[in-house]
């Protein structure tokens, strides 16, 4: 069986710097990729100061506009909270989510994240397939600490021999976080064992910084892309990254 999976930090549905709303066009082009799931970060479950700003802005949350009739289960972990307001991350899937689970693994109150672990059930594999939407600090303490918890979490609630799949924005300037989750949890990440190291994903104009990832584990393999440059660079500052997985 071959599983399609993509991740993406949509950026709230705006372009760089907030310059124009892109939550329609984010919609076309994540359903181009064709992902059985999808991974998302910075998404917004309300916004009623943007709902009254702009003429066509969804009526429903996010994750439910970009959903519709593609993906027909999703789940929302709530991280950041303001006036009239709030976004976290979310993961859609064409197969149903047998349960969801959102983690505060905040840093410090400034810079709320958190791990959306969500238990689905696909056709091909026994076990539920764990699938772990993260989103981690900007500073390398912060990232130490939640790449623990990432950590602790999976070695309580998930067998070792259970096929799991992690992916989002790590913020892993340095390139840090793969060692300790192939140590601890027998992960690895897509696009090294396809290209040999992460993908570059930031800016998405013209990719630098290798900052999102997909870590697997049961999995071989098949295929990785970069989705940069036009129209993503319109969408988002970050790109889309996706992978083809085959159960092993």
């Amino acid at each position: 069986m071959i599983l399609r999976v993509a991740t993406y930090n949509i950026h709230k549905g705006f372009s760089h710097f907030n310059r124009r709303m892109m939550v329609h066009e984010l919609r076309d082009s994540l359903r181009m990729i064709g992902a059985d799931i999808v991974f998302l970060q910075e998404v917004l479950g309300e916004h009623e100061r943007h709902a009254e700003r702009f003429d066509n802005w969804p009526v429903e949350p996010q994750y439910e506009f970009l959903a519709e009739s593609v993906w027909s289960e999703t789940a929302y972990g709530r991280n950041a909270i303001y006036d009239r307001g709030h976004h976290g991350n979310a993961i859609l899937s064409r197969f149903p989510i047998v349960s969801a689970e959102n983690q505060d693994i905040s840093a410090h109150l400034l810079e709320r994240r958190g791990l959306l672990h969500c238990e689905l059930g696909v056709p091909g594999i026994a076990a539920p397939l764990h699938c772990i939407c993260v989103h981690l600090a900007m500073n390398e303490r912060g990232r130490r600490h939640q790449v623990g918890a990432l950590i602790e979490r999976l070695q309580r609630l998930v067998p070792a021999d259970v096929p799991v799949i992690v992916a989002g924005d790590f913020n892993d300037w340095r390139n840090l976080a793969g060692s300790r989750l192939a140590d601890a949890l027998g992960l690895k990440e897509a696009f090294r064992d396809q290209r040999g190291r992460p993908a570059r994903s930031f800016p998405s104009g013209f990719p630098l910084f290798r900052l999102d990832r997909i870590y697997v584990r049961g999995f071989r393999v098949r295929h990785t892309e970069v989705h940069h440059g036009f129209p993503w660079s319109r969408i988002s500052d970050h790109a889309a990254l996706s992978a083809h997985l085959e159960t092993a």
